[in-house]
This record gives C-alpha cells, sequence and structure tokens, in this order.
C-alpha cells in the first residue's frame, strides 16, 4: 500500500465526511501535544508551533513527491486546517502569559484586608 492509500484509509477512519480536512484538524492537535510533551515546552513558546509547521512542511512535500506536481488548492486548504487551532492556542496563551505578571504585580500593590 503506498502512502496516499494509507493516508486516505486512516483519514476515513477518522471522519468520513470530508476525511482529508478534520484529519489534519486532528494531526496538527496531535502533532502540538506531542511535541510539547516531548520538548517540555510550553504551549505558549513557539517549538511546539514550529514542529506542527516543520512535519506539515513534510506531509506536503511527500504530497508533492507522490502526486507529482503541487496541488496548491489542496495544498493550503491542508496548511490552514493543519495550523489554524495550534496558532490559535499558541497566540492566546502567549497574550495571557504576557498578561500574568501585570495581573500579579496588580494583586501584590493592593492593600491587605483583615
Amino acid at each position: 500500500m503506498d502512502y496516499v492509500a494509507l493516508k486516505n484509509v486512516v483519514a476515513g477512519l477518522i471522519t468520513p465526511a470530508n476525511p482529508d480536512a478534520l484529519a489534519h484538524v486532528h494531526g496538527g492537535m496531535a502533532v502540538l501535544l506531542l511535541a510539547r510533551l516531548i520538548t517540555r515546552r510550553s504551549l505558549s513558546t513557539p517549538i511546539p508551533l514550529a514542529c506542527v509547521a516543520a512535519l506539515q512542511l513534510l506531509n506536503e512535500c511527500i504530497d508533492r513527491y507522490n502526486h507529482g506536481s503541487w496541488r496548491w488548492p489542496d495544498t493550503i486548504a491542508d496548511t490552514i486546517n493543519t495550523l489554524f487551532w495550534p496558532t490559535v492556542l499558541f497566540l492566546g496563551l502567549r497574550w495571557r502569559r504576557e498578561r500574568t505578571p501585570v495581573r500579579a504585580a496588580a494583586a501584590e500593590d493592593l492593600p491587605a484586608t483583615t
């Protein structure tokens, strides 16, 4: 069984409606969490997100090799589906991390209540 056929079988098991799109969403989140566990870096650091981007690039290069040419609409859709939620999590957690010290410092400045 070649790579494309195997990928389509796995994608069909995950979701029968639009297997490729949802498989990319699940794959991106799975890689993000695995990268978080393996690297022991917070999701608010760019390392886990970079792992997702690197594996997505590798996946699209394998698709290009197997199909013989770039299929730009598919490549763009796959990349958006794979990177959207990991990027949203990264940006949200990054924004929250930057705001947290401000709240802690503000809490220290408040007078103690008895």
